[in-house]
């Protein structure tokens, strides 16, 4: 089967599991809107899907995933801002209770941000600028200690979402809770670290 053909199958097994044997969920959600408590903030790596992850039902989690899952600084410009767009509307107009930036060990994008902070040229347009959001997880890293860079670069986003003045008023009023963590695939184990946390801690 082709791999359009394998999501085809997988949107009828959807179909089947939420349409017809639950019909009132996505009733309610056509209803009443989305109303999730919590935003992800993930990789767009496709073994760290956050639904699957957290077992969580359609409408709970509002997610945005890009590379390296990482939160840019707050620069109100006439530039495109994707990430910052998402976090707008979830905080401002959703209203959710928590964000949480989910990192992962075998991350490419950190993988890249590595090699550009070696001094390795990246043969792209795009991933060099957007991986140097993060160039200050390399300070005070090994190099060559990729867990040690991924969980900083999980800092550095978490640090990032507090130059978002909506996002800094509303944490600061514990509104709005800030929270990361990071999935080992190879261990299948989650670690998390709060702003005020010096390290990561296993949760599960």
């Amino acid at each position: 089967m082709s791999s359009i053909g394998t999501l085809l199958a997988g949107f009828k097994a959807f179909k089947a599991h939420y349409f017809e044997q639950r019909p009132k969920l996505y009733r309610a959600l056509t209803e009443a809107g989305q109303q999730p408590q919590a935003m992800l903030i993930a990789c767009s790596d496709s073994r760290v899907d956050p639904a699957i992850l957290l077992n969580t039902e359609p409408g709970e989690l509002f997610v945005v995933r890009n590379v390296a899952n990482l939160v840019p600084p707050y620069e109100p410009d006439g530039n495109y801002h994707g990430t910052s767009a998402a976090l707008e509307f979830a905080v401002r107009d959703l209203q959710v209770k928590d964000i949480v930036v989910l990192g992962h060990s075998q991350c490419g994008g950190v993988a890249a941000l590595r090699r550009f902070a070696g001094g390795a040229p990246i043969d792209r347009q795009f991933i060099a600028p957007w991986v140097s959001i993060a160039a200050t997880a390399m300070e005070g890293c090994r190099h060559d200690a990729a867990h040690e860079v991924e969980r900083a670069s999980v800092r550095v986003s978490l640090a990032n979402l507090m130059t978002f003045p909506w996002i800094a008023e509303a944490a600061g009023r514990g509104a709005l809770g800030l929270h990361g963590w990071w999935f080992d695939i190879e261990r299948g184990e989650l670690w998390g670290t709060e702003p005020a946390q010096q390290d990561f801690v296993l949760l599960a």
